[in-house]
């Protein structure tokens, strides 16, 4: 095995893990609070990635555009609430399901409609496309890098808001136990309110960050969305750090599966039967890892204690 490469595939594998964790917080905030199950949050993705880049073609600056992503996916993230999710609090799961379900296809039907279907482009500025020499005889994009320390530094952030802040307090109070919270006169939809926001300019930020290297589409948002639940149902529900770990994990599951899996299975099959079996296992080697994490621990690796009374 070449070390160069397994280093390029693993910090892969942590880049593709800090944007789901960016993307997976927030949802996993709301769904610990109130048990809603948001589709529609996959499409905040989206809608960061084309403010970002529409912002970056118009203006040709790389800060504006990361600004204006997230403030836009927070503004759609607090009106998706205001004129869908609250009629789904008190909802069924299928609800749930099919509303917002519905909402990601509306909005992706639209951002076709808007932009058309072809990939649209997010320059970077020339301060950040270059590459960086690394051990081993190989490089990596700066703009990768500066990836995984932008997400780094937003989850340092993130848990200094959930464990040193009142904000933080009262969010970890709701995602225990909601009702209590409301007996004491706290407003806990307006407290959700602000976290779907916040969760939401998360997920509008990871699409700036992401659009320089992905397909800038309509429909971009959903692989996201599904290895966000599988984070979600891995780290357990309502748990920041869980999602953080489970990110990683997803992420270094997913990458180093598909880079290396076909060379393992070589030395058990022959050539032709591995160029098969790689590709076919590691697409879904991610659920395989959910599966057995669920086996050991239901209830995911960093469950939050939830009462219901």
């Amino acid at each position: 095995m070449d070390a160069g490469f397994f280093l390029v595939q693993v910090l892969n594998g942590l880049q593709v893990g800090i944007l789901l964790f960016l993307v997976a917080s927030g949802l996993t905030l709301v769904f610990g609070i109130l048990d809603v199950i948001n589709l529609a949050h996959g499409a905040l993705f989206m809608v960061g990635a084309y403010v970002g880049a529409l912002t970056m073609v118009t203006s040709g600056s790389l800060l504006a555009a990361l600004i204006a992503a997230p403030t836009v996916a927070f503004v759609v993230g607090i009106l998706l609430d205001r004129l869908v999710l609250r009629w789904l609090y008190d909802r069924d799961h299928l609800d749930q399901v099919l509303a917002t379900f519905g909402v990601l296809l509306f909005m992706n039907e639209l951002a076709r409609a808007v932009f058309g279907a072809a990939a649209q482009p997010f320059p970077l500025p020339a301060a950040l496309d270059w590459s960086l020499a690394l051990p081993a005889g190989v490089t990596y994009p700066a703009w990768r890098l500066a990836i995984i320390l932008a997400g780094a530094s937003t989850a340092v952030a993130l848990a200094w808001l959930l464990g040193r802040t009142k904000f933080g307090m009262l969010v970890r109070a709701a995602a225990t136990n909601a009702s209590m919270l409301e007996m004491l006169g706290i407003d806990v939809r307006r407290l959700l309110l602000v976290t779907l926001g916040l969760g939401a300019a998360l997920a509008g930020f990871a699409g700036a960050m992401a659009g320089p290297i992905v397909a800038i589409q309509p429909g971009m948002g959903d692989h996201v969305l599904i290895l966000a639940f599988v984070v979600i149902v891995t780290g357990g529900t309502g748990s920041v750090r869980g999602a953080l770990v489970g990110s990683l994990l997803v992420g270094l599951t997913d990458t180093l599966g598909r880079s290396f899996l076909s060379d393992l299975a070589r030395l058990a099959l022959p050539p032709a039967a591995a160029a098969e079996f790689g590709p076919a296992v590691a697409s879904m080697l991610v659920y395989v890892v959910m599966a057995a994490v669920l086996l050991v621990k239901p209830r995911g690796l960093f469950p939050v204690g939830r009462s219901h009374s």
